[in-house]
């Protein structure tokens, strides 16, 4: 697939007038051209013509990164580095967020483009009008030959390239064996959305390497099973599983966006009850519209654009309200509900019916409620329960084997298809799928599992770990730890240090915040109140100049916030409410001015898989943080802490 849209030596493009090479990047443009962007491409090819003619290599323009829906101004081998640069034509000043651009490109090719991973980058962002610079400094922070960000005017740009030149070292790139490098991103749910929703496929931002069964092959047997049973007015459900992060969610995404077809009635929605994930990834796709409008001269109101992508993602308790209210069948015909698992069983759903809507007489569960709505078709629906292990952290959650229990109670004429790992004790089916065994329609399918976490390109093994670690098997996790080389997992009990460590690690826009259980009510002398109300848009999705944003690292994020989304970098702090002891871990609440012992077993689960949660959130790596408490504060005495923190010593986790 061709990724840019003009590409040549860079003998070829000396020789090449401006008209002609403006002629092909206006031919391969997908969007209509704007004076701006034609001016801004003249300036570039002049400035470049200057520059380039001491040195041999390739050139390429508007090079595509569709993990983040945007495309590089200019890439160039030369010798043995890629040189990555942003044009701001006309700017005098370098702003930071256009720094981070520049960084962001570099990182997703070091990243995520296989012959692009062991060779010098170096990101240059050319603020044209800029007065001159006075030091050029090359330097390698971590040490990966990825350069810090140069700044660079149009005079100076030679210099810095020559500079760069002398400071790299090796071979020189192979031109066609770079081009010919697999580009294997693994983007953040919410860059995913954003892409999906603009039109790339699943194929286009995730990895399909052999390691990872790929996102496509799952997507195409439930595009197969959708297809086969409007094709037969048939009526469907499929479970698809997966650890966490292997993109289940991703699935949905492009499940919802390649099923709709208004021309034909086809319509698609994407469900789900975590209420801050419905609310981010609407304002992201919202932010993200209105910008690309207005980068193409055009307008369009945020409401509008809102009306838009709410038809798309919807929460599932709207979507159920609405279905309560109209009794006839819902616009679509296919329904994708995200962490199936979290839906309310028989009496959380009667409570709240009773409490919220004033019906005091409906008794079903929210799974066999959803299936109903379905149901009223006439002719067919496909529903897609995507389930996550060990994640039901809230009261009322039913886990997966309500849905199979309603499926067996009320819907007999349902075809149902089912992950073959579905079976393994962390999706809690138990033996109600030993129910189904005399039922017809019933079919296995390996490819409805997702084996391998695709939320850390650098760490395949943390999720093995995290689990672990949370099931008390040490041998196991210290040899777990020792197959992470790129995923660093460090321990503290100095919470100063490890937001200075996230600070260091962090390039570019790359996220980072701290994550906390939501009884970690006794790090309050920390400033982390997790009474205190956060707003998840604002957290996840404002710049590092907002002291709302998770960069600031003042607001903090419990695992209701941050389920099914994730960070670069996570600080993650340990309170006295889950603490190891010889016996196993000990589960407590604060209440009043103490600590009370959890007893109820189904509340343990939920305090185990929320620090499940917090431990699986980071893509690139974490500290953990065990405060030393206080022996002068009863409710902090270090003993509720030591245990904990020598534990995960043990384990092999390296101290800072």
């Amino acid at each position: 697939m061709k990724r840019e849209y003009y590409s040549d030596e860079i003998v070829g493009f000396l020789r090449s007038t401006p008209e002609e090479i403006l002629g092909k990047l206006a031919i391969n443009n997908d969007f209509s051209l704007e004076q701006s962007q034609r001016d801004a491409w003249i300036e570039e090819i002049d400035i470049l013509h200057k520059v380039l003619s001491p040195y041999q290599g390739h050139i390429y323009f508007e090079y595509s990164i569709p993990r983040m829906g945007q495309r590089i101004d200019v890439v160039i081998l030369i010798g043995p580095v890629i040189f990555v640069l942003e044009f701001k034509v006309g700017e005098k000043e370098f702003k930071s967020h256009a720094i981070d651009q520049v960084w962001d490109y570099a990182l997703d090719l070091k990243n995520f483009h296989e012959s692009s991973h062991n060779l010098f980058i170096a990101p240059i962002l050319i603020a044209t009008k800029a007065k001159s610079i006075d030091q050029i400094i090359v330097t390698t922070p971590q040490n990966d030959k990825l350069l810090f960000p140069i700044k660079s005017n149009a005079d100076s740009l030679g210099e810095v390239i020559k500079n760069v030149l002398l400071f790299a070292e090796g071979n020189d790139i192979d031109q066609s064996q770079w081009e010919c490098g697999r580009y294997c991103p693994t983007p953040t749910i919410i860059e995913a959305a954003m892409a999906l929703y603009n039109g790339h496929s699943v194929a286009d931002i995730s990895r399909s390497d052999a390691s990872a069964i790929n996102l496509s092959q799952t997507s195409n047997v439930v595009s197969d099973i959708i297809s086969k049973s409007k094709e037969k007015s048939q009526k469907s459900i499929c479970f698809v599983t997966g650890v966490p992060g292997a993109g289940k969610t991703l699935v949905g995404l492009n499940i919802a966006t390649t099923h709709i077809d208004k021309s034909n009635d086809l319509y698609s929605v994407f469900l789900s009850g975590n209420g801050p994930l419905v609310k981010i990834l609407r304002e992201a796709l919202v932010r993200d519209k209105v910008k690309r409008k207005k980068q193409c001269g055009k307008k369009i109101k945020k409401g509008e654009a809102f009306s838009e992508v709410k038809a798309f993602i919807q929460n599932i308790h709207n979507f159920r309200d609405d279905c309560l209210v109209d009794p006839l069948p819902p616009i679509e015909h296919v329904a994708l509900f995200d962490e199936a698992q979290r839906a309310w069983n028989l009496e959380q759903t009667s409570s709240f019916m009773r409490r919220k809507k004033n019906n005091p007489n409906f008794n079903h569960s929210e799974p066999e409620f959803l299936i109903s709505c379905l149901d009223r078709h006439s002719d067919w629906a496909v529903i897609v329960c995507l389930v996550g292990g060990g994640q039901e952290i809230n009261t009322g959650e039913a886990g997966i084997s309500e849905w199979v229990e309603s499926l067996n109670r009320s819907f007999a004429d349902w075809n149902i298809y089912l992950s073959s790992r579905l079976t393994d004790s962390e999706y809690g089916a138990g033996d109600v799928l030993n129910k189904l065994a005399s039922r017809p329609k019933v079919i296995y399918k390996d490819d409805l599992h997702l084996s391998v976490s695709m939320r850390s390109f650098r760490a395949e093994h943390v999720s093995l770990l995290v689990k672990q670690l949370l099931d008390l098997d040490v041998e196991k996790a210290h040899d777990t730890l020792g197959k992470i080389e790129k995923y660093p997992v460090v321990i503290t009990r100095d919470l100063y240090k490890a937001k200075q460590w996230l600070k260091q690690k962090a390039r570019g826009s790359e996220r980072y915040g701290i994550v906390v259980s939501s009884q970690a009510e006794r790090l309050k002398p920390y400033a982390i109140d997790v009474k205190s109300p956060m707003n998840p848009i604002n957290w996840f999705l404002n710049s590092k100049d907002d002291v709302r944003s998770s960069y600031y690292l003042e607001d903090i994020a419990t695992e209701f916030d941050i389920q099914g989304l994730e960070l670069d970098w996570a600080c993650v702090t340990w309170d006295a409410d889950f603490r190891y002891t010889k016996k196993g871990w000990e589960h407590w609440s604060f209440r009043g001015n103490r600590w009370t012992h959890i007893n109820k077993s189904e509340s343990k689960i939920y305090q185990k898989n929320a620090y499940r949660v917090l431990l699986t959130r980071a893509r690139q790596g974490m500290v953990i943080v065990v405060p030393s408490g206080d022996s002068e504060d009863p409710t902090r005495n270090p003993k509720f802490y030591d245990h904990t923190y020598e534990y995960l010593k043990s384990i092999g986790f390296p101290e800072i």
